[in-house]
């Protein structure tokens, strides 16, 4: 059992009917990170040059032969640069502009056939306009996450790659704010899987959440 599998509670997460509405029972202020505004940028067919390092086997067989280039989901992009450059005639529009440093899995074949796998990473400086609201004792932060991918390159010599990279960046202005939202109370919490008659009946019939 899940919160979506043959679930018919009432208090599931699921899409709302404007009939349930009438269901609100409480306001909660809950701590979140609160986006303001957010883009996606896209790079579609430019070259970048890729300077190879950490070669896996460490010793292949020159020359190379590329086959793709991909980020690396546990080694998120990293923002190097940022400047904001507000608009006095729009408010809390500003230029902002973003440099983040994408690291990259490179995947080749050595002069044996043999498959590797290298590091490198490529820096991209993206511009765009956004609301960033006024200073406050909360801090806001621009971020940026972004996922490459190439299967077109060429090496030049052994160890950097002229590859042709597609890129999508989503930039976002975030804060870390409370936040005072509407609520249907907590949930209720579907068994994992069917629970047989034992001693520790008064043990789970404890609240799984705090009541007021």
């Amino acid at each position: 059992m899940s919160f979506y599998f043959n679930n018919c509670n009432q208090q599931r997460p699921s899409c709302i009917n404007p009939s349930t509405l009438n269901n609100i029972c409480e306001k909660v202020l809950i701590e979140v990170v609160r986006v303001f505004d957010a883009c996606l940028s896209r790079i579609d067919g430019d070259i970048s040059t890729l300077d190879l390092i950490n070669f896996n086997p460490p010793a292949p067989a020159f020359p190379l032969t590329y086959v793709s280039a991909n980020t690396i989901p546990t080694n998120p992009a990293t923002v190097t640069a940022l400047n904001i450059d507000r608009t006095d005639c729009r408010g809390n529009f500003a230029k902002v502009t973003i440099t983040i440093n994408i690291p990259l899995q490179v995947v080749y074949t050595d002069n044996n056939g043999a498959s590797g796998t290298a590091e490198s990473s490529i820096i991209i400086t993206r511009v765009a306009t956004l609301c960033v609201p006024q200073d406050s004792l909360t801090p806001i932060e621009i971020t940026a996450t972004a996922v490459a991918s190439s299967t077109i390159g060429t090496f030049v010599d052994n160890t950097s790659v002229n590859a042709t990279m597609c890129v999508q960046i989503i930039i976002k202005v975030v804060g870390l704010v409370d936040l005072l939202v509407p609520t249907f109370g907590y949930p209720c919490l579907p068994l994992c899987q069917p629970l047989d008659a034992t001693d520790c009946e008064a043990f789970f019939s404890q609240p799984i959440y705090p009541t007021r």
